[in-house]
């Protein structure tokens, strides 16, 4: 990747007042502060992509303080472009503030040919979080996931492997993404056993997705986790995109295994009503819909992914109403249901 964008070859200086007006919540008991709203790198960050747009939205976010950006190894398209573009463009910008950033990535996806590019194996981890920190030009990450879980491999080799990487100074902190309950309560029993320090499950949270209410953030506050919740605005349906329908490049027209448009057409009804729902909050959807997720106080952060700076600087606007009345969760909760 060459960054050759000539409006921006001048050195970065960051917003000198960027930790004024962002709001920065705990990481379950952990020492760890994160911004309300963090940056996830899954789309818009891969070799087929922007990087001109790219830099301007990681530029624009951490001057508005979003000190989190969220990365996995399989992140582009294709596999690992978004972990080398970031590693370009943290050379370019970010290098001086390494110690303001909390930089992730995780593991467990689908990544090389072959049996140990996968799941959950110590191989394929430890493997992985090499890859991860050569593409990114780091010498750790603060916090490095297991991306889902691996029904064949033993928990105890999983967890172990992360406590590993912890130890070898690749990572502060580790982390597990998708997991139920259940799992996550013996994922933590095993990382307290060998005392490394998990303060996060990334999980999928949105109005339209409340799994993680059954019991998984129960199960996090018991243990001392905080939650961080990604696809909050279920892939772009919880904004104004398909209001009047489906856009001819939107997520949904394309052919793209997270989002089709029979899915869009069964919830519009309820979208125009969360719509207007929050249009007497004074709200854009997106931004209540993001609001929504924070008032949870075992929710550390939510991932939001950004196509434009502007598009970003809307969505950090949600921090400027979180509070809601009985009345409106009551409504939601009716709507949604």
């Amino acid at each position: 990747m060459q960054i050759n964008d000539k409006s921006q070859t001048k050195p970065y200086l960051a917003d000198s007042k960027r930790y004024d007006t962002m709001t920065y919540k705990r990481c379950g008991k952990s020492g760890v502060l994160l911004p309300a709203l963090s940056l996830g790198l899954w789309h818009n960050f891969g070799f087929v992509d922007s990087t001109q747009n790219a830099r301007e939205i990681l530029r624009t976010a951490f001057d508005l303080g979003i000190t989190h950006f969220d990365l996995a190894n399989n992140y582009g398209p294709p596999y690992g472009s978004a972990e080398e573009n970031f590693g370009q463009l943290y050379k370019a910008d970010f290098k001086p503030y390494r110690d303001e950033l909390f930089i992730a990535s995780k593991a467990g996806y689908d990544m090389w040919p072959g049996p140990y590019g996968n799941l959950g194996s110590r191989k394929y981890l430890m493997a992985s979080i090499d890859q991860s920190l050569k593409r990114m030009d780091l010498d750790y990450v603060d916090i490095f996931y297991h991306h889902r879980p691996d029904p064949d491999t033993p928990l105890e080799e999983t967890m172990g492997a992360l406590a590993d990487i912890v130890r070898q100074g690749k990572a502060l902190y580790v982390g597990i993404s998708n997991y139920q309950a259940e799992d996550a309560q013996k994922a933590s029993e095993i990382l307290k056993r060998l005392n490394v320090p998990f303060i996060l499950h990334q999980a999928r949270y949105s109005m339209f997705d409340r799994w993680v209410e059954k019991d998984l953030l129960h199960t996090l506050e018991q243990n001392g986790v905080g939650c961080i919740a990604f696809s909050p605005l279920a892939q772009g349906m919880l904004t104004d995109k398909y209001l009047k329908g489906i856009p001819k490049n939107s997520r949904a027209a394309k052919d793209l295994t997270y989002l089709d448009p029979d899915t869009v057409n069964s919830m519009m009804e309820k979208v125009q009503r969360l719509n207007a729902l929050a249009e007497a909050r004074g709200q854009k959807l997106s931004q209540m819909a993001l609001a929504w997720i924070l008032r949870q106080p075992q929710v550390a952060s939510v991932l939001i992914g950004a196509s434009s700076s502007n598009q970003l600087k809307e969505n950090v606007k949600a921090l400027e109403h979180l509070n809601f009345t009985a009345e409106e969760l009551k409504r939601i909760d009716e709507i949604v249901s």
